[in-house]
């Protein structure tokens, strides 16, 4: 049960770090775009990326915080 919730919680804090990452070039993107002309089609779309991807991170943080608090419960 332990090895499970642990081989979880890996899998669950890389993508944590995955959907990081994606939010973070999704927001340089955007910032490129738009220095580099002035059109607001792209910008919104990069900003559906960004709020996708940092929603993503969110819920893989939320999940890797509740296999804590199951492993903490198993432990004791």
């Amino acid at each position: 049960m332990n090895t499970i919730l642990i081989i979880a919680l890996i899998f669950l804090s890389i993508m944590v770090v995955v959907s990081l990452v994606r939010g973070i070039i999704a927001f340089l993107k955007t910032t490129k775009v738009d220095l580099e002309n002035n059109t607001s089609e792209t910008v919104t779309e990069m900003q559906i990326m960004q709020n996708k991807a940092m929603f993503d991170r969110i819920k893989y943080q939320g999940l890797a915080i509740l296999v804590v608090a199951i492993l903490l419960a198993v432990a004791s």
